[in-house]
């Protein structure tokens, strides 16, 4: 288990975000070299130059998938420098998600020398992985792309929930533009113009309105007022305005509905720039043979998104699951707690195990 940390802090010093492209690709090639090193077959997939690293027992279907990433957001130098402390690791992609791919590089390379032991090879594995390059942007030319590949019957996305938490079900993502138009006049005589920021702004507000307040442990719709776009000059009437907003929506959402609404209601234009899937995991004997191993577990939601909304499409159940960062992804203090980490190699571990004896039977 201790391999795993190490493994990871390696992975951190990569700055594998997407504004440096040659880190991703430098950060596949060593976990290429871990697969040499340990004469696993793997395959390398790149689609729009985002690699994908795919190792399965090439033996038709299998049970169980492990898929994590590699790919982390923006951060100072600094947190490319993994430190460990007070029983936590630091560092960009620590939680998020990193570890994980640490994690199932470890339990892969366990197991196989395991069925090596028997006599027998990769092609007795009851489980692969799946490590991705572009999660943080979609997933589209990772998870999207390579998992119509494969023929496992469940997937454990490694990057959400926690050691007491298996998520079951993740918000969609519908990201809205709104424009509005205005006419443009000088700043000293704003009578003439119609201030198109002064339109936006209204329009906000009635947007909002198709929105509860947010509260602890909700499960409806939310929206998050992200960017805006507007104004040329100081001592210009803005003739334009654009504002993105960040929606999260659940099942009980018709999303086309609700934005034929606003738009009903509103002066601006809106546009959709992306619509993303729920997911949903659904009811699985796999689940279920995983709860068996990891006691005190529950299920559960959560408001963010993962590459498991891809899996429906493709006749996948699965689940969400990881370690505890304490809500720490994507923040300046993101870390993974270590004894979480162990604690998850060892549920996996046994339970990965058992998935092999029930397979010989």
């Amino acid at each position: 288990m201790e391999e795993t940390i190490r493994l990871t802090e390696d992975l951190i010093r990569f700055k594998s975000t997407h504004s440096n492209p040659s880190e991703i690709q430098r950060c596949a090639d060593y976990i290429e070299d871990f697969f040499s090193t340990h004469a696993i077959d793997y395959q390398r997939l790149n689609f729009q130059n985002y690699p994908s690293l795919l190792t399965v027992p090439r033996s038709g279907q299998f049970a169980v998938i492990l898929m994590s990433h590699i790919d982390v957001v923006e951060g100072a130098d600094t947190l490319f420098e993994p430190r460990r402390q007070d029983g936590k690791l630091f560092g960009r992609g620590s939680i998020d998600d990193k570890y994980a791919a640490a994690l199932s590089l470890v339990l892969l390379k366990e197991h196989l020398q395991r069925c090596r032991n028997r006599g027998g090879g990769q092609q007795d594995l009851p489980f692969g992985i799946l490590i991705t390059t572009d999660e943080e942007i979609g997933g589209v030319n990772g998870a999207k792309k390579v998992l119509p590949l494969v023929k496992a019957d469940f997937c454990i996305a490694l990057d959400g929930g926690s050691v007491d938490k298996i998520v079951v079900k993740e918000k969609g993502i519908l990201r809205l533009k709104l424009i509005t138009e205005g006419k443009s006049a000088h700043g000293a005589r704003p009578w003439l113009g119609e201030n198109a920021i002064e339109k936006l702004i209204e329009d906000y507000h009635i947007v909002r309105t198709f929105f509860k307040d947010t509260l602890p442990d909700h499960w409806h719709r939310t929206i998050n007022f992200s960017r805006i776009k507007a104004g040329a000059s100081v001592n210009q009437v803005p003739d334009s305005a654009e504002a993105l907003f960040d929606i999260r929506y659940t099942e009980n959402d018709n999303v086309d509905a609700l934005v034929e609404a606003i738009q009903g209601k509103i002066g601006g234009r809106l546009v959709i720039e992306e619509k993303e899937p729920l997911f949903m995991g659904g009811e699985s004997p796999y689940l279920d043979e995983l709860l068996k191993f990891a006691e005190g577990t529950g299920t559960g939601f959560e408001h963010g998104a993962s590459d498991a909304r891809h899996l429906s499409q493709f006749g996948i159940k699965g689940i969400v699951w990881g370690a505890d960062g304490d809500m720490s992804q994507h923040t300046a203090e993101e870390h993974v707690n270590i004894a979480s980490v162990f604690k998850l190699y060892e549920v996996l571990d046994k339970y990965l195990g058992n998935l092999a004896a029930v397979r010989a039977d």
